[in-house]
């Protein structure tokens, strides 16, 4: 396919370009994957996006699409085959809000079980990240960067007992849902299967270690993996699935989804909101400034928080807030009766804080971070 229309830049294990890939296999866009490594992506892209970061889609045209949400959006502006947009106004709602969930809430269980257990799975990481026998290999100075984010992720010896029953929390509850439903909302995936899947896919359920638990407990689950990396729906075991769940349906096992969510990063997302609220309050930006001092720094500082009832301090990403913004828009486009459904499903879950008042709000315009004005 070296000739394909679409070229994804990209990496096998790479969490957020697992949501890209599969999506577009799913709509059947012919696209070369390419690495980040090949000399165009230095010479062309990085200049363009003006940092080193995945994925990046680059259009028959030439136009530059980067991050996996602005990808998939930018295929359903188009008229996708199988949009990943819900039709029922409550389920959209519950797939943003586990889209937010895969992006963000599950950064932390991804990368503790990618690096705590490097030394177990050390052969399969050094080969995913093209690790050579050299002692200067740069690819070292990479994934000892990523060992290094652990600490702003919350991940410390106190507190990886309880990311690891979270973990096990949470696929015991996507397994009572997917062993009945080939995909959160029915018979087709949504952009909160997707989201999910970036973690769920690229890190837990490729790396020995994870994998390995999740193919023990929560087969199911695997198995929506599998579903959601070919290039058909895939469900010869559920024949009888089709569309999404009628009567924009939401089944109490996925409330035991949000429930996960809740327990995961329903205090630090909180704790997270205020902190970039502050700052905003405190910098005053005019409308379209960076969020950040540098286009690569995607952190803006550290904000005290809990998590799971232990304190803990963790790195304030102003992308949360985007990705938050776009779950609070279609939770304002819910009509009235609905939005007490939503409303009543955050608060007995500690999510309360998405749709709470605020002045911050985020943009993304020419591949970065920017501040816009309400």
């Amino acid at each position: 396919m070296t000739d394909a229309p679409h070229i994804l830049y990209g990496l096998p294990h790479s969490l957020y370009t697992g949501p890209a890939r599969a999506y577009m296999r799913k709509q059947g866009l012919a696209f070369a994957e390419r690495s980040p490594r090949a000399p165009e992506y230095r010479a062309q892209l990085m200049p363009a996006i003006g940092r080193s970061i995945i994925p990046v889609l680059v259009t028959p045209d030439g136009e530059i699409v980067q991050d996996s949400v602005d990808i998939i959006d930018h295929f359903e502006q188009a008229g996708p085959a199988l949009s990943a947009y819900p039709d029922g106004p409550r389920q959209r709602f519950l797939a943003h809000l586990f889209q937010l969930f895969g992006s963000q809430g599950l950064l932390r269980a991804a990368m503790h079980y990618r690096w705590s257990y490097y030394d177990a799975q050390s052969a399969f990481l050094d080969h995913a990240f093209g690790v050579s026998g050299a002692a200067d290999d740069p690819s070292r100075g990479a994934m000892r960067k990523m060992q290094s984010y652990l600490p702003g992720l919350g991940v410390r010896p106190d507190t990886i007992p309880l990311i690891e029953q979270g973990y096990a929390d949470l696929l015991a509850a996507l397994e009572a849902h997917l062993s009945v439903h080939p995909y959160l909302f029915g018979g087709r995936p949504s952009i909160g299967d997707y989201g999910l899947f970036g973690p769920l896919f690229a890190h837990l359920g490729r790396d020995p270690v994870p994998a390995d638990i999740m193919k023990r407990q929560a087969p199911s689950v695997f198995r929506w993996i599998e579903r959601l990396h070919a290039p058909d729906l895939d469900i010869p075991d559920m024949p009888d699935a089709e569309g999404w769940l009628a009567g924009d349906a939401a089944p109490d096992t996925l409330e035991a989804v949000v429930a996960e969510m809740g327990a995961e990063m329903g205090a630090e997302l909180g704790a997270k909101l205020a902190a970039l609220e502050d700052h905003y309050q405190r910098l005053a930006p005019a409308d379209g400034d960076p969020v950040s001092a540098k286009p690569h720094q995607r952190t803006i500082g550290q904000t005290i928080s809990r998590y799971r009832g232990v304190p803990d301090e963790v790195g304030v990403q102003p992308y949360l807030l985007y990705m938050v913004q776009r779950t609070e828009a279609a939770l304002g486009a819910l009509s009235a009766e609905d939005r007490r459904w939503a409303d009543d499903l955050l608060a007995r879950h500690g999510l309360s804080v998405i749709g709470a008042p605020r002045q911050a709000r985020v943009d993304r315009r020419n591949h970065i971070e920017v501040w816009a004005r309400p």
